[in-house]
């Protein structure tokens, strides 16, 4: 766990830039009116006081005139206020969102771009479940630390104008020392003081534990959720292997971790409620107490004695900040350390990167044409070499076929894609032009099939004529129908239907340089065979490296380079 200094150096230099961001003006306008409307709450906390003074003073002279006044001041007062608490909240709702969107657009871009979500699951630390992290963690960072400094800015100027208060309501009392006697001014301030202190260090005491209770149940959560959703994206598999006799012990003994974390959360938060409940009870109680004898001698009026009442809990509510929001900045700081977490992931991923390291693989632009590979090594994460000096140039239209070993062909790939960095030596791709990558199982997101098929561009770009032919050629010319219906395809169709719906992408597209791995394997050896050979056909120009274990495959390609 990081130092308190250290955290909020950290959160400062990952969510602060955003009142610097482009929109800079509106956001620094938006902080200053919600200054404007906290101090104008603080106002009208002054006047209900004065208000309330008058109104008790009105009922001790039993003065009908001043009572119908008093009606018609709080008429204005209720309408002021509802005025301004709207205000609030909608200008501090916007101000949360606009950070929000501003953090979340912020690490989705440093963590969807060249591979980086993937990279970063090889880097150590603390920083699983990235979804929740983005989805969640960043919401109640951003929405909690506005509600916190507003709260915190809305204490601070209670605790100036009601010592202020209290301090003229309390007067002057003698303490009788029998020798001599002592004259104190600002007594209630003085108790308040002391008793809010008190009252802060002893909370603060008891609810340290919340903090680690709270980031310990927010990981649990996520590990539950995140396993729940691996299993409904895995459900076939599991369904057809019976696995769900192991899936529902898994799935329960998660939910345990869940059990024990609540449980130790709730011994926290009961310490703190107990606390609380009894402070809130005496906070009320202890004011009058402690100025009803100066009322009972006849020294103040009514009015005096609950506005120093009310001005007394005002001071006292000031500083008893800490203590009322000891769960939200628990929360709050678990979940920022969950972001910071994947925030220094990408930052240490960016660092291993840049850094000129021999043992990493370098990507450079060569002659268009041409892949080559020079001096080429690839590591495993634990260090071991599984390809060893490869030297190998590939020319444009050649048929290669990857043999060996399939997971180190599928390193060389990620490699050449530039998501697989560990290794040495270089990689020269051909110029500009794009490469295609076919795996086992194509990505299909959760949008219209059009979309889907068209995905990573816009569907505009291809003529219907064109879909058309492609789902005739790729052999799923009766999910043509669907093509403007949304759904999960990756979990609706059959995995022969999204290997098909990848040959789809390919033919629309037109790649020149084609990876393929085991990209149609889920067809009979015929059909896969023919899913090669008609993209031979109609790309007779293109490179293709292929993966694959049918012998009839294997035999199309004069040319093969063999992986260890």
């Amino acid at each position: 766990m990081r130092t308190s200094s250290q955290f909020f150096i950290q959160f400062i230099r990952l969510a602060g830039p955003f009142w610097q961001s482009e929109n800079k003006n509106t956001i620094r306008g938006l902080s200053l009116g919600l200054i404007v409307l906290t101090a104008l709450q603080i106002a009208i906390s002054v006047i209900v006081t004065e208000w309330s003074a008058n109104l008790f003073d009105a009922l001790e002279q039993r003065s009908m005139t001043r009572l119908f006044t008093q009606i018609g001041l709080i008429i204005l007062i209720f309408a002021a206020n509802m005025a301004v608490t709207a205000a609030h909240l909608v200008v501090k709702r916007r101000l949360q969102l606009d950070w929000r969107k501003w953090l979340t657009e912020r690490m989705i871009g440093r963590w969807m771009f060249n591979g980086r979500h993937y990279l970063v699951t090889h880097i150590e630390g603390q920083h699983d479940n990235p979804d929740g992290r983005i989805a969640e963690d960043i919401r109640i960072a951003t929405e909690y630390a506005l509600d916190l400094l507003h709260t915190l800015l809305f204490c601070t100027l209670l605790l100036i104008s009601f010592t202020s208060i209290l301090w003229k309501l309390s007067g002057t009392i003698t303490l009788n020392l029998g020798l001599f006697s002592i004259p104190v001014e600002g007594h209630l301030v003085m108790l308040a003081l002391m008793y809010a202190a008190s009252a802060s260090i002893l909370g603060w005491w008891i609810g340290r534990p919340l903090t680690t209770a709270t980031d310990n149940r927010q990981t649990v959560e996520a590990n539950f959720r995140f396993a729940l959703v691996k299993a409904r994206e895995n459900a076939q598999a599991i369904a057809l292997i019976k696995g769900e006799n192991h899936e529902n012990p898994h799935f329960m003994q998660l939910f345990g971790g869940i059990v024990a974390a609540w449980n130790e959360q709730t011994k926290s938060w009961a310490r703190i409620i107990m606390f609380s409940s009894g402070y809130s009870v005496l906070s009320m109680a202890f004011p009058i107490l402690v100025s009803a004898p100066r009322y009972i001698l006849g020294s103040i009026t009514l009015g005096t004695l609950m506005q120093s009442a009310q001005a007394f809990q005002q001071l006292v509510s000031s500083l008893s900040w800490p203590v009322d929001n000891m769960g939200k900045v628990a929360e709050w700081r678990a979940s920022v350390e969950r972001v910071l977490g994947l925030s220094k992931a990408l930052e240490q991923l960016e660092r291993e990167i840049a850094k000129p390291d021999p043992h990493r693989i370098r990507l450079v632009k060569g002659s268009e044409g041409i892949l080559a590979f020079r001096d080429l090594c690839i590591s495993r994460l634990d260090g071991i070499v599984c390809v060893s000096y490869l030297n190998q140039e590939i020319m444009a239209g050649e048929h290669i076929l990857i043999d060996g070993n399939a997971f180190t062909g599928n390193k060389l790939f990620k490699a050449i894609a530039g998501v697989w960095p560990w290794g040495e030596g270089s990689i020269e791709l051909p110029g500009d032009e794009s490469l295609f990558f076919m795996p086992p199982r194509p990505y299909l997101p959760t949008d219209t099939l059009r979309a889907a098929i068209c995905y990573p561009y816009e569907s505009s770009i291809f003529d219907e004529s064109a879909l058309e032919d492609a789902f005739l050629l790729a052999g799923v010319k009766d999910l043509y129908r669907l093509l403007d219906e949304s759904g999960d395809w990756g979990k609706n169709l059959e995995r022969e239907q999204q290997q098909r719906l990848g040959m789809v992408r390919l033919i629309l597209q037109k790649p020149k340089w084609i990876l393929m791995q085991d990209a149609f394997a889920s067809l009979d050896p015929k059909e896969e065979l023919a899913m090669v050979n008609l993209i031979h056909k109609l790309l007779p120009n293109a490179t293709t490296l292929i993966i694959s274990k049918q012998p009839a495959i294997q035999a199309l390609h004069q040319r093969k380079i063999t992986l260890c």
